[in-house]
């Protein structure tokens, strides 16, 4: 048994090599913009799903004007399991390959643009409100917090945990949120009050309806894809995949184990990137670099896992492995087994 596999085995803990903390810039076909400070949003809580769109508002690649539409449409797709990565308001290209994704799935052209046709598809099928009332509760403020988290390897593993900075940056990941759009949503909150009510994304269960037999892990449209036995599309997550330093693998893989709450151990040893000498083991955390949950693949160092940035999913190289937003590698982590093959293309 390997060092990694030995740690997974014991107590859900993880020496890695390929992943690090500092992803390096990942071009897009659509370039990225700077998000805007927080500004209100027009957006009522709750908002229902149906209704006509403002088709002009979203069609461009990518904007830094945060809609009321974009809004509806990421949080409806991440309930579909179609994943746009942080729900911001703002369109981009992790929410153009969400919808294309979607739009196979259901027989229509795969263009990517989030017409009035897709949106009656998808309100279709679920007209629930996208937004919703959520009551800060105790838990939610308690800590503890880390507001100061050090960027450095060697101060970060004097840590006990690489827990949230404060209660904004828990809650919007809790609702799959940027801080910015969370913010937006409520101005003038105060998210360390336990018992304030606030204005939230309705979200997706964290658990997929069937259980994944077949992964697609696809690096040049940078996603991950979960098929059911008969090969239909269960989920489709945006992903930062390997570099040109440290590529991710080719090939068939599999699923070895699945360990929450993963431990990371930064080895110069076996790592091109980074100047440190020093092994240190980070401890585990949502903002450690590797997040929340680890997906271990049968090469080893490799695995599928979350992010502590999950606004630059998709948006920068990963050191060879699998960057996921954390909800979406837990929600892949909870419906997957030993075994399940992990096929990479492009």
């Amino acid at each position: 048994m390997s060092h990694t596999r030995a740690y997974l085995a014991a107590a859900s803990l993880l020496a890695l090599a390929a992943c690090g903390p500092d992803p390096q810039p990942q071009p897009k076909p659509a370039t990225p913009v700077a998000i805007a400070p927080p500004a209100p949003v027009a957006l009522p809580a709750p908002v229902l799903a149906g209704g006509a769109i403002d088709t002009a508002q979203y069609q461009a690649p990518a904007s830094d004007q945060r809609t009321p539409d974009v809004i509806r449409a990421q949080v409806l797709l991440d309930r579909a399991h179609f994943s746009p990565g942080v729900i911001d308001g703002r369109s981009g290209e992790n929410v153009r390959q969400a919808i294309a994704a979607y739009e196979t799935s259901v027989g229509l052209p795969s263009d990517g643009v989030l017409d009035q046709a897709v949106f009656d598809r998808l309100t279709a099928a679920d007209g629930a409100p996208v937004t919703m009332s959520y009551a800060i509760t105790a838990e939610d403020v308690a800590g503890p917090f880390v507001p100061d988290l050090p960027k450095d390897l060697v101060d970060q593993a004097k840590l006990k945990k690489l827990a949230y900075r404060g209660p904004q940056e828990l809650l919007a990941e809790k609702f799959h949120m940027t801080e910015d759009l969370l913010a937006a949503l409520n101005p003038g909150v105060d998210f360390g009050q336990a018992g304030a009510s606030i204005t939230v994304a309705a979200i997706s269960p964290t658990v997929l309806p069937e259980v994944v037999a077949s992964i697609e892990v696809d690096k040049t449209e940078r996603s991950v894809k979960a098929f059911n036995a008969q090969g239909r599309l269960l989920a489709f997550y945006p992903a930062s995949i390997g570099s040109d330093d440290r590529p991710a693998p080719s090939g068939l893989l599999k699923v070895v184990a699945v360990a929450p709450n993963p431990t990371y151990t930064y080895d110069p040893s076996r790592l091109t990137f980074g100047d440190k000498q020093k092994k240190v083991t980070i401890p585990p955390g949502p903002n450690s670099p590797v997040g929340s949950v680890w997906i271990d693949l049968s090469e080893d160092t490799f695995g599928i896992h979350g992010s502590d940035e999950p606004a630059q999913i998709g948006k920068h190289f990963s050191h060879g492995c699998i960057r996921l937003t954390n909800w979406d590698a837990l929600q892949l982590s909870k419906s997957v087994k030993k075994g399940v093959p992990v096929k990479f293309t492009g």
